[in-house]
């Protein structure tokens, strides 16, 4: 049974300024994440994603960190959490995201130039943060070899589709009438 997508047909919905919005343990940490699902989410990022010659696994605060967590232990390929606090670490490099319902200043540690990284993050909705991840990445100098995204909501713009990059995605949905649908179970359009 693929548990992502039932899991994804059973979120609750909520609206915030017109903006629909399902509530899911992977991208909202509730409700309460059950092992095997992340586990299923884990062995299709690992099928998935292209990781052959990945040095790093970089993926934003917060939402990312328990898929890149649970993806970095099976692959031993070593996490980089983007932050949202600036430390003033030796090549920090300070990026802007804009998403559909926030903005904000994140910071990128541990990353130089040269190293291979794969992004992972929990939902690609407007796209505001992998573009901006990835354009920070490139002023780094550092080769984005893959991006993968669990969910992909369908509706709306995506800034990434206007830059050099594409994500892969498990699982593409949209919100229609108060629930998910699920618009492509395998992911990529």
């Amino acid at each position: 049974m693929d548990q992502l997508a039932q899991s994804l047909r059973d979120a609750p919905i909520i609206e915030k300024d017109g903006y629909h919005y399902f509530v899911h343990p992977i991208s909202d940490g509730v409700p309460m994440l059950e092992p095997s699902l992340l586990r299923e989410i884990v062995v299709k990022i690992i099928r998935k994603a292209e990781l052959e010659d990945v040095d790093k696994i970089v993926t934003p605060a917060a939402m990312g960190i328990h898929i890149s967590t649970a993806v970095s232990l099976m692959t031993d390929i070593p996490l980089v959490v983007i932050r949202k606090r600036e430390y003033g670490l030796s090549g920090e490099t300070p990026l802007f995201q804009q998403t559909g319902y926030s903005e904000s200043q994140m910071f990128i540690n541990d990353v130089e130039a040269g190293d291979r990284v794969l992004v992972l993050d929990d939902v690609l909705s407007t796209g505001g943060t992998l573009a901006a991840v990835c354009g920070a990445l490139d002023d780094i100098g550092a080769d984005v070899r893959d991006i993968v995204a669990v969910i992909k909501k369908v509706s709306g713009a995506n800034e990434l589709e206007d830059s050099a990059y594409s994500a892969k995605t498990l699982i593409n949905v949209d919100v229609a009438d108060g629930e998910v649908v699920v618009a492509d179970a395998s992911g990529d359009d």
